[in-house]
């Protein structure tokens, strides 16, 4: 979780807040980043939206191997879980901001991991099987 809480509040941030910011709209910062690129510039724009999923593929790759629960519907509640606790964290101590949009990222980015996890578990099946 230490890894989750580093990356998600330091990553691109300095300091406290003064005017603290809480979007509670699913998809609103999305929409807004989509619709704002070019000013915004493309580095940015996948900064935030592929670095809020890119930050939680690994979990989701490792969490399965982890855990005797390997289920898909697991790691998303684990992946959505975790990043609830980071937003709450976010929200208590004004670093960041408290965002749904990145709650519905992060756990895209769990799915993720896990689908990459389910393409390597059955490559590594096969191969195991033509072994014997």
């Amino acid at each position: 979780i230490f890894y989750f809480l580093l990356l998600s509040d330091w990553y691109g941030r300095s300091g406290e807040m003064q005017d603290y910011h809480c979007n509670l709209v699913l998809l609103k910062e999305i929409k807004r980043f989509w619709i704002y690129r070019e000013q915004l510039g493309i580095r940015a724009v996948l900064q935030n939206l592929a670095g809020n999923v890119l930050v939680f593929v690994p979990f989701g790759f490792f969490m399965p191997m982890a855990s005797r629960y390997r289920s898909f519907l697991t790691t998303a509640f684990y992946s959505f879980g975790i990043s609830l606790c980071v937003e709450i964290f976010q929200l208590i101590t004004k670093v960041g901001s408290f965002d749904v949009d990145d709650l519905l990222l992060n756990t895209i980015g769990g799915i993720v991991g896990y689908l990459i996890f389910g393409i390597c578990n059955a490559v590594r099946r096969r191969h195991a099987k033509r072994k014997r």
